[in-house]
């Protein structure tokens, strides 16, 4: 059975950010992720997790410069001994909190770098990464990422462009990080989706379409997907990747409804 994760980069983001780690808990969460956990000292977010109880299921490796709209520096030729830096960083994380996964975010090509060659300096950064990471016993994940509404132009942008890239790659450590929100947007039929894919599925993150806030708030029928997912013997991390639409813990009665009614409370 599959388990439930907070996000805490977009969840209860009405705290500071190491109490978040609390108020997950105290929500009925018993894992989370961020999107990086570099500005914070290792030794630091590892004694915030094990205050409470919690599980780090998952962060991104290191994105380039994302105040600037960077999005990833895996598809960019320039910038490989960056890349293979930031993949030597996040492994030093997720050996010191015990995350069994990252994932890597493709980018978005600048103008002038044929897509061609962006997708040819992927797939190698990709290869590279996963032989590291699997030296370590860490899975290594590439998501697809709505290119219509949050990232235009990001290279990886449908399940289909992640499994092209998966199996370019051809390693056992690299797994597909599907996002329902993402693929909602980006080719809806979720369910037939996650029937075909899920034997490449590392990690499944959600929001709800549009808006990207909690489930409940828009056309995704949760109830239909979480129970689709525990027919298919899902039991990896649900990870809730949200912006609350007022409040956090207003918006979390999907979790004890779906806690309530078969499926398992954190």
């Amino acid at each position: 059975m599959a388990r439930f994760a907070a996000n805490l980069t977009l969840l209860f983001t009405e705290l500071p950010f190491p109490e978040r780690f609390a108020a997950a808990r105290r929500a009925g969460f018993s894992g989370v992720e961020y999107l990086f956990p570099y500005p914070w000292a290792k030794d630091q977010l590892k004694l915030w997790l094990q205050d409470q109880g919690l599980q780090q299921v998952l962060f991104n490796l290191p994105p380039g410069d994302w105040d600037a709209g960077e999005r990833g520096i895996a598809c960019l030729p320039d910038r490989v001994d960056e890349f293979r830096r930031g993949v030597a960083q996040a492994i030093e994380y997720a050996q010191a909190l015990a995350c069994p996964r990252l994932n890597c975010l493709a980018g978005i090509p600048p103008q002038g770098l044929a897509p061609e060659r962006a997708w040819e300096q992927l797939v190698a950064n990709v290869d590279w990464a996963s032989q590291q990471l699997a030296r370590e016993g860490i899975t290594l994940c590439v998501e697809a990422i709505n290119s219509r509404v949050d990232m235009p132009g990001f290279l990886v942008d449908t399940s289909a462009r992640a499994m092209a890239l998966m199996a370019a790659v051809a390693s056992d450590n690299v797994k597909l990080q599907y996002d329902l929100y993402h693929m909602q947007i980006m080719e809806g039929d979720l369910i037939r989706t996650l029937e075909r894919l899920l034997p490449h599925i590392g990690h499944i993150q959600f929001a709800d379409n549009p808006g990207r806030h909690e489930p409940g708030s828009g056309e995704i029928h949760f109830a239909n997907v979480f129970a689709a997912l525990d027919r298919l013997g899902y039991d990896g991390w649900l990870s809730a990747e949200y912006r609350p639409a007022t409040e956090t813990e207003a918006g979390l009665g999907w979790l004890q409804e779906f806690s309530s009614t078969g499926r398992p409370s954190p």
